[in-house]
């Protein structure tokens, strides 16, 4: 396999003391769907650090030792971020292989975390990204209410207390999330006698349906927004892409990196939609803009890949996008435009969409349809926004007679 990326300077591998680990780290590399250049550049920095730290006779690793070997530092140098990098690549490629260490303070929840976990997996069928939410608010949880504690000292001035805390930082919204989170938690530990107060039995946060409009994105920004893109690289056509299809078809996030390279049909000049809300199929037309923007982003912008999926990751390993890469690449080209864009999100570019389509005097009933809303009170949100074409409509004021 080494030959295969160094034919020249292949004996420089072959004899060096890790030529076995830099084989098995090459196969890997490979199948994890990396490029031919990140493959060599890798192989050639676990090389260097490996013989130059002398680390050459270990099976396993830890996190510091890994520190050690590839001279990570806190200066933000190109060469140290690119060994950065490789060492990341590396710990995943241990991790596969069972030999990563990982060493780390005690951690006192481990076992009811891992028990609750198997719970939430095993009995409730919640998937992974479920899960992880789960996990990740518990774990808070526990290290600030019960940082020196053991569950059977929790009370509910603890639960109070991290609540208060909570509510100033996130939204009623997601505040209702972390309650169901606790509340979930809790109460598997009662049943499991880990305390016998049914602290479980948390008042939640009241929300009205619909009590806000949608946040639109004004239509002149979003246009400055995609202008600020710099196309000259692969992410910049991507991003490119993307922000379009949300602003001009109002896709949502998780429906846009759900596109596969056959939802185009070039010939007919369509895009089939997988709508995830009421799981129906939608076609769009495309026009011509379009078919130019997504034809240049397969020639320019998506890395030659065996996947299926239509946007891709621009950097190794070449792979799918998670809908959350979507939110981050707007705020992050947000940041960059140099825009008065504080406060929004990629959503608001689909809430412009429906706005735009509004003013244009199409039916809330089309309208509800292109965002794949069930409910036509969903659609009707946009109605309270646009104050111009309530005007229009409002009955005019009766006059009392002059007597």
């Amino acid at each position: 396999m080494l030959s295969k990326f160094f034919p020249r300077g292949h004996a420089r591998y072959a004899q060096s003391p890790v030529a076995q680990e830099l084989e098995e780290f090459c196969t890997w590399l490979v199948a994890n769907g990396y490029s031919r250049g990140c493959i060599r550049e890798h192989l050639f920095r676990l090389r260097d650090s490996l013989e130059h730290r002398s680390a050459t006779d270990s099976h396993s690793y830890s996190i510091a030792k890994l520190q050690r070997i590839f001279g990570t530092t806190r200066i933000r140098t190109r060469r140290s971020m690119k060994y950065r990098a490789t060492q990341r690549a590396y710990q995943r490629f241990l991790t596969s292989q069972g030999r990563l260490a990982i060493v780390s303070a005690k951690d006192t929840f481990a076992e009811i975390r891992h028990r609750y976990r198997q719970e939430l997996i095993d009995v409730r069928g919640l998937s992974s990204e479920t899960v992880a939410q789960h996990e990740r608010t518990i774990g808070e949880f526990l290290s600030q209410a019960l940082s020196r504690e053991t569950l059977r000292s929790l009370t509910s001035l603890h639960i109070d207390e991290y609540l208060a805390l909570k509510g100033e930082t996130v939204g009623r919204h997601r505040l209702q999330h972390v309650i169901a989170h606790l509340r979930s938690f809790l109460g598997f530990c009662r049943a499991n006698g880990e305390f016998e107060r049914p602290l479980e039995v948390i008042d939640s946060v009241r929300i009205h349906r619909d009590e806000l409009p949608p946040k639109a994105l004004p239509w002149p920004l979003v246009q400055a927004l995609l202008r600020s893109i710099n196309r000259s690289s692969r992410s910049g056509w991507r991003d490119y892409a993307i922000l379009h299809l949300a602003a001009h078809y109002g896709l949502r996030p998780s429906e846009i990196v759900s596109l596969r390279l056959d939802s185009i049909n070039w010939g007919d000049r369509t895009l089939k939609v997988e709508q995830r809300k009421n799981h129906s199929i939608l076609l769009l037309p495309l026009a011509d803009r379009t078919i130019s923007i997504l034809r240049r982003y397969l020639r320019h912008g998506r890395p030659s890949s065996s996947h299926p999926q239509f946007f891709l990751r621009a950097r190794c390993p070449a792979g799918a996008l998670k809908r959350y890469a979507v939110t981050d690449l707007f705020e992050r080209r947000a940041a960059r435009s140099g825009l008065s864009i504080e406060g929004y999100s990629a959503y608001s570019l689909r809430h412009a969409f429906a706005m735009r389509l509004l003013q244009r005097g199409v039916g809330v009933k089309t309208i509800g349809d292109l965002l794949g809303h069930t409910h036509l009170a969903s659609t009707c949100q946009y109605l309270r926004l646009e104050l111009e074409m309530l005007r229009g409509v409002a009955l005019p004021v009766p006059r009392q007679a002059q007597g």
